[in-house]
């Protein structure tokens, strides 16, 4: 079974947001292995513990039916970073997500992305509420996640 056939492929003006692949291993990798860039995220974390995240990501789509996409810039096809919908075991509820590498942070994109993360939970998933939850200390998320409850309504919770 390829699971990557079920993932929709979601375009933005700049971005594209498809099913995780393989070839993504090497920016989980550096992305979970630099431990300020990944702080909210879990990180660091050695590089098959950033295997698993990416594994995990394509099984969450498998499970659920819907997970985090790869987020990649159209005009040069890098990986950006990953950004979708996620309701692991043990969490309370489903949850908007996202990382970006440090070199493509402050483009927007996690906003853009974000926006189509959210779009699909209400549109094609037919959720009521899509939700967040965040460290308190992550002021750039706080902030994306202001900018977002402008456009569309979203929660935002805090994470313990």
């Amino acid at each position: 079974m390829n699971i990557q056939h079920q993932i929709p492929t979601l375009k933005t003006q700049r971005l594209e947001l498809r099913g995780p692949t393989a070839e993504d291993y090497v920016v989980y990798r550096d992305f979970f292995a630099d431990a300020e860039a990944s702080h909210f995220y879990g990180g660091p974390m050695d590089a098959d513990r950033a295997w698993r995240v990416l594994a995990s990501d394509l099984g969450h789509w498998a499970l659920r039916g819907y997970g985090r996409w790869s987020v990649v810039e159209q005009a040069t096809g890098r990986m950006v970073g990953g950004c979708g919908l996620w309701w692991p075991e043990g969490y309370p509820r489903s949850e908007l997500t996202w990382w970006i590498i440090p070199s493509a942070r402050r483009h927007g994109y996690a906003i853009e992305a974000s926006r189509t993360a959210v779009a699909f939970g209400y549109d094609t998933l037919g959720w009521k509420l899509v939700e967040t939850h965040m460290n308190d200390e992550n002021i750039a998320a706080r902030m994306l996640v202001e900018k977002l409850a402008r456009w569309h309504p979203i929660s935002a919770g805090k994470v313990s």
